[in-house]
């Protein structure tokens, strides 16, 4: 039975939040900050208190936005790209950096007789709670388990043959690597193990355009790139993710 876009987003696993430190950091400034509103008032200073008050309540609200990216936004946004590829239900799909499922066990759901494959060096720097294990029990949780495949390995260096899948995916996760080669190999074995006519989609902030730049030099068509609204954007408008998308030449 086909499953509705609404089940895509009904979950049963945890998923954690995606790099925990970056809101821990925005609502500690925040209450440093409303704490320095009522001490300014305290000591008869408004002068200090004010702008203080206006710093606290813009980190309050961009902690808010944060974590409803990361906890809901991400999971709307992802159903509405999945059920848009309109997937036969057997092919077989790489998530790139799945942390602890997100998109891998809901492309899942969309797979009764394909395989979805997730490979990942399980930092919690990354997402909170992130662990191999984290993964198997959501998969176990969301009853997909049985066509479900985890890897710990690097993006930069992935361990299958070439032309092994149908779609690869890759959700907030390029971006963590930290210099402008590595990502560009990571997009690099991306494309290997695509299948010839198998579609690349990459939800990430930062280094979109890099991305979109490296699928044409790698001749890839259909290359799209797109902003995401505002519900993923990581504590403001500035830190906001698009997709990138496109398709190996059959």
């Amino acid at each position: 039975m086909p499953v509705a876009a609404g089940d895509l987003t009904r979950r049963r696993g945890e998923y954690g939040v995606d790099a925990p430190y970056v809101p821990l950091l925005m609502a500690s400034g925040a209450v440093a900050a409303i704490a320095v509103f009522f001490i300014g008032f305290v000591v008869s200073n408004p002068t200090i208190g004010i702008p203080a008050l206006n710093i606290g309540l813009a980190l309050a609200a961009s902690t808010a936005d944060y974590l409803y990216a990361s906890r809901v936004g991400k999971f709307v946004v992802w159903a509405d790209i999945l059920r848009s590829l309109h997937l036969r239900g057997d092919e077989r799909v790489l998530d790139v950096g799945c942390g602890r499922g997100a998109v891998l066990l809901m492309v899942a759901k969309l797979l009764p007789r394909g395989r979805a494959g997730g490979v990942d060096l399980w930092r919690t720097t990354d997402q909170s709670g992130n662990a191999l294990e984290a993964t198997r029990r959501n998969a176990d949780l969301e009853d997909v388990a049985d066509r479900v495949e985890l890897d710990t390995a690097d993006m930069r260096a992935l361990r299958f043959p070439d032309e092994t899948y149908d779609l690869v995916v890759s959700s907030l996760a390029i971006h963590n690597i930290p210099d402008s080669v590595g990502r560009a190999k990571a997009i690099d074995e991306a494309v290997r193990v695509l299948r010839r006519g198998g579609r690349i989609v990459i939800v990430d902030i930062n280094a979109t355009r890099e991305y979109q730049a490296r699928f044409r030099e790698r001749g890839l068509v259909e290359v799209h790139l797109r902003s995401l609204g505002p519900r993923l954007w990581f504590g403001g408008p500035w830190v906001a993710a698009s997709l990138v998308e496109a398709r190996k030449p059959a």
